[in-house]
């Protein structure tokens, strides 16, 4: 598609084809930075490209920031949670505001984020931050003290977050002190937070000059396994409410543009809590699943709303209307293989046959033995589902569960 040179250019950081693809066929210069691997694929392909090593902190670090700015890229773009604080540095050297820097460091480390939240006024559940194995059996201990638990009472559980992994990655729940002696010591420091019993959602919202542009309620129907998007009419009664929670957060955190997945609990008396935020897309192809369901690019929506000089009038034409819009039900699973030993894929006749599935991006396996899941583990690759009714769409999702697609 034709560029406009009136538009932003922008960067994208991290390595994602559908971005790429989205951007290419978007009306914006784009440049890709990814890790040098990506090289190869982006000469052969004429992807605009700059190198550059994320994991890497060091006096060079500015470097990418000024690189990008001398190319006249207006904003960068983080695809990746690694990537999230590197769009931070850069956006406060490209748009001249060091605010930028800080709020991306909140995003990233789930300790500060939950002291911000609570100061802007948000509910959060208890929680404190762990250094070591003692400070977490401290915890679980004083929080089944004051839940007056007695001697042989079962402990409520606590969860354990590696501080700035993404998603369900260093993600544990803990109860016993055999739990607390699984942490691997890299773990550390980590946060620790008491158990919210409630339906656990996420929500994925657009954000231009301050103000929501098109928010998304995904529901969860097993964390770390299963999604569907729109939610189902049980959950989305409370949009009103949720539209209330992510407009305070926006102000609590001073977004201004972007792309915010915060993740939230409702309680079984309405009350809303807040779990975390991240500012970059969400995993389980939730964009792609969204396409499905609104017929829009999410990966545009993202440029759009980052771009500085996008304006108002291209904002308003550019999303469909929530829920009104809505074709299907679009529902995605996480496959993880529910034995210890196996030699091939097989999708079971059941989901292959079902008038929802839509397709699948399973592999063979590599190896026989399947590593033991730590915390939530990976899954080894996804389903896709499509359909009309979402009570069916939940009960299909769970029933995933209890097949076996690596035998």
């Amino acid at each position: 598609m034709d560029k406009n040179p009136d538009k932003g250019y922008v960067a994208l950081l991290g390595w994602s084809l559908n971005a790429v693809e989205a951007a290419e066929d978007f009306d914006r210069r784009y440049i890709v930075v990814a890790p040098d691997w990506a090289e190869d694929y982006c000469k052969q392909h004429d992807i605009p490209y700059v190198p550059w090593n994320f994991e890497r902190l060091n006096d060079r670090s500015m470097e990418i920031a000024q690189t990008l700015k001398d190319m006249g890229v207006d904003v960068a773009i983080p695809l990746f949670e690694e990537t999230v604080e590197w769009a931070g540095a850069i956006n406060s050297l490209l748009m001249d505001n060091p605010r930028l820097l800080g709020q991306s460091m909140l995003m990233r480390d789930k300790s500060l984020m939950k002291r911000r939240a609570q100061l802007g006024g948000i509910r959060v559940g208890i929680f404190e931050e762990a250094h070591d194995r003692e400070d977490v059996m401290r915890f679980l201990r004083r929080v089944n003290q004051t839940l007056l638990k007695l001697d042989g009472d079962l402990n409520d559980p606590i969860h354990f977050k590696a501080f700035d992994k993404a998603g369900c990655l260093g993600h544990r729940v803990i109860r016993t002190p055999d739990d607390v002696d699984a942490i691997p010591e890299e773990e550390f420091p980590a946060l620790m937070e008491s158990h919210l019993d409630g339906w656990e959602f996420a929500v994925e919202a657009w954000v231009h000059k301050g103000k929501i542009r098109f928010l998304n309620i995904s529901e969860y129907v097993t964390l770390g396994y299963s999604v569907h998007v729109p939610a189902s009419p049980e959950l989305e009664r409370y949009r009103p409410q949720i539209r209330q929670q992510i407009e305070k957060l926006i102000r609590t955190f001073e977004i201004d543009f972007g792309f915010v997945h915060p993740e939230y609990f409702v309680t079984s008396d309405d009350e809303m809590y807040f779990g975390e935020v991240a500012y970059r897309p969400p995993g389980f192809k939730v964009f792609e699943l969204l396409e499905r369901v609104y017929g829009f690019n999410a990966y545009q929506a993202l440029i759009l709303v980052f771009d500085p000089k996008t304006k108002e009038e291209e904002v308003a034409a550019f999303f469909p209307k929530e829920i009104e819009d809505a074709k299907c039900y679009a529902g995605c699973f996480g496959v993880y293989p529910r034995r210890r030993v196996v030699s091939r894929l097989e999708i079971p006749e059941e989901t292959e046959d079902h008038p929802y599935f839509e397709s699948h991006e399973l592999t063979p396996p590599l190896e026989e033995t399947v590593t033991k899941r730590t915390a939530f583990g990976t899954h080894w690759g996804l389903l896709f589902f499509k359909g009309d009714d979402p009570k069916q769409m939940h009960a299909l999702l769970k029933r995933q569960e209890e097949l076996d697609f690596y035998v």
